[in-house]
């Protein structure tokens, strides 16, 4: 899909109304995983993804001499990397079908494209500037070898630059299916891996339709040091001028990992992410704020290889005797 880049003024604002459908933004910097950035991540997000902490254990499981690196460390680099679309953003509605098609190891280097799939005005109200709805197609790439590691689409809320009228777009930017089928997982399961090495003595029978609550809640903190690691260029993420409750918006990606981190800590035989189904973000989340963390079993299938599971996780914001839905989060998971 070909079209013209925006010109530079509109760059470095990228405003609702200055999107069509087609447009490629031009590319964030390509970015190289190390060690650092790994070591990074994991001060943050504290996931005890035992494939990513271990590089004994992800010889054995892999068969490659390589750490893997979090699938949720992926994302938050091919998001961050997206934000060329997303400068202007108010809000970040959902994601979908994120389908991660191969692992990534410690020293591989990523590159993100941006297409605008579909735009739509939202209705002009007199107690709010002008704004509308992007629906972004989202490609990373291992430069390595120019091979795709995830794809998936997210829908952005973005001011118009024009204070007094919208574009006139009514795109249909389709739903959100939350319903997980695994058998369409089965093809994304890494069939050379051997996870009969992942510890399961700490994990608990699990029950088809049981939630489970975290017993250990989580502060957000290093907001900051996530949206800098990250490359994120949302204003909204640095700058509290620019958000419209007054109050710099955590990054909703460090919701999501702390969210996975918890699901590893009861299921500790998880080997990796294999995608998102969905994951909407219900309310906002604020540096300081105290994240509880439910897990339920949606359905789980066992291959020659694994099992494959379907998770629905529930994050909820503490603040005092206040208590706020934030995450519906829908993935599936593979490991032992």
């Amino acid at each position: 899909m070909n079209s013209e880049a925006p010109n530079s003024e509109k760059v470095s604002g990228t405003y609702f109304d200055d999107l069509k459908v087609g447009l490629i933004l031009p590319p964030s910097p390509d970015l190289t995983i190390t060690s650092g950035e790994i070591a990074m991540y994991q001060s943050i997000c504290g996931d005890p993804l035992s494939t990513s902490l271990s590089l004994p254990l992800a010889k054995k499981v892999t068969g490659v001499s390589k750490r893997v690196v979090n699938p949720g460390l992926i994302m938050h680099f091919s998001i961050g990397q997206s934000t060329v679309a997303t400068r202007r953003v108010i809000a970040n509605l959902f994601y979908r079908g994120v389908y991660f098609k191969r692992p990534v190891f410690e020293g591989e280097t990523l590159h993100t494209e941006v297409v605008i799939k579909g735009l739509k005005d939202l209705s002009l109200r007199k107690d709010r500037p002008p704004r509308g709805l992007a629906l972004l197609g989202i490609t990373t790439t291992c430069v390595d070898d120019g091979s795709v590691v995830v794809d998936y689409e997210r829908c952005a809320m973005l001011k118009s630059r024009d204070p007094n009228n919208l574009p006139g777009h009514s795109d249909d930017l389709g739903s959100v299916e939350t319903e997980i089928v695994l058998d369409n997982w089965e093809s994304s399961v890494p069939d050379s891996w051997d996870v009969s090495f992942m510890s399961v003595e700490n994990q608990e029978n699990w029950l088809i339709g049981e939630k489970k609550t975290d017993e250990l809640c989580d502060t957000v903190s290093s907001a900051m040091e996530l949206v800098r690691l990250t490359q994120n260029q949302a204003p909204v993420h640095r700058d509290a001028s620019t958000s419209p409750s007054a109050e710099r918006l955590v990054y909703g990606g460090h919701t999501i990992g702390l969210a996975q981190a918890s699901l590893n800590r009861l299921m500790p035989g998880n080997a990796t992410i294999l995608g998102w189904q969905s994951c909407d973000h219900l309310g906002p989340v604020h540096e300081g704020d105290v994240l509880s963390f439910q897990h339920t079993l949606l359905d789980q299938k066992t291959l020659t290889n694994g099992k494959i599971s379907a998770i629905k996780t529930e994050v909820s914001s503490i603040k005092g005797s206040e208590i706020s839905n934030v995450l519906d989060w829908r993935l599936v998971i593979f490991g032992a």
